[in-house]
């Protein structure tokens, strides 16, 4: 069964807002943290934002400013608004899930893709 989906990606001229949806399984428990991590063409993986049990948000640098991290507890869901986007947003972005029980554990969803242009 497929415990991540995402969601909302596409192609959008620079400048543009996209936003994006991941929803984990409701058998999914304690989840500590969901976010962002993205790979563009040649690139290596990038983290772009996070949002923890306490509500609280983290970005990398380059999506300060321009992307918003939230979430929806009631339905194990996280979104990443992205505005003001430039073509070297274009990536495969990929949602995260870290579970903490008596150790820690991580789910992965299978990537949407984001493109950027003109």
């Amino acid at each position: 069964q497929v415990q991540l989906v995402e969601s909302g990606g596409g192609l959008v001229q620079p400048g543009g807002s996209l936003r994006l949806s991941c929803a984990a399984s409701e058998s999914i428990r304690n989840i500590y943290l969901m976010g962002w991590y993205r790979q563009g063409p040649g690139k290596q993986r990038e983290f772009v934002a996070s949002v923890n049990v306490d509500n609280i948000t983290y970005y990398g640098d380059s999506m300060k400013g321009r992307f918003t991290v939230s979430r929806d507890n009631a339905k194990n869901t996280v979104y990443l608004q992205m505005n003001s986007l430039k073509p070297e947003d274009t990536a495969v972005y990929y949602c995260n899930a870290v579970v903490l029980t008596v150790l820690r554990y991580e789910y992965w969803g299978q990537g949407t893709q984001v493109t950027v242009s003109s």
